[in-house]
């Protein structure tokens, strides 16, 4: 069984694409009530998504614009939207989450792509993260402290 972490992600890739895909017009606090009172996953796994949910939305207009870069010759509205979802996670944790290194945050990417797309997507989760790991600032493999 994944750990909470993972669990998560993957809740909080599923919301994010849900919400891309039929559910915006639902204010976010009652889609996400909706969704915690759907789901078996344990309370330390929706915390972990909900705080990811909510980033995500915030930075999407910055996360978006990365991914546009990201993808030359491909435009990210023509992605499946699932992995369109996970990649905007996984963006915004690679450049936003101190608690998480971006080499964590692509790997883990990879393994939500496999347990919500296709293994295929996979493949194109990790070309694109890599891509996206290279023009990092931030160190590959350590979190940053809190507080600085």
């Amino acid at each position: 069984m994944a750990g909470k972490r993972r669990e998560g992600r993957i809740l909080a890739a599923q919301f994010l694409y849900q919400r891309e895909v039929g559910i915006s017009s639902i204010p976010l606090d009652e889609a996400l009530k909706n969704l915690w009172e759907q789901t078996e996953a344990k309370p330390e796994a929706c915390a972990f998504a909900e705080k990811r949910i909510r980033a995500v939305i915030e930075k999407q207009v910055e996360v978006d614009a990365e991914l546009k870069k990201l993808v030359t010759n491909w435009e990210p509205g023509r992605m499946a939207p699932v992995d369109r979802a996970i990649l905007r996670l996984a963006l915004w944790e690679m450049k936003f989450a101190d608690d998480v290194p971006p080499i964590s945050a692509l790997n883990e990417a990879i393994e939500v792509a496999k347990a919500l797309s296709t293994e295929e997507s996979g493949k194109f989760v990790n070309g694109v993260l890599d891509k996206a790991r290279q023009g990092l600032s931030r160190p590959e493999r350590s979190i940053t402290p809190s507080g600085t």
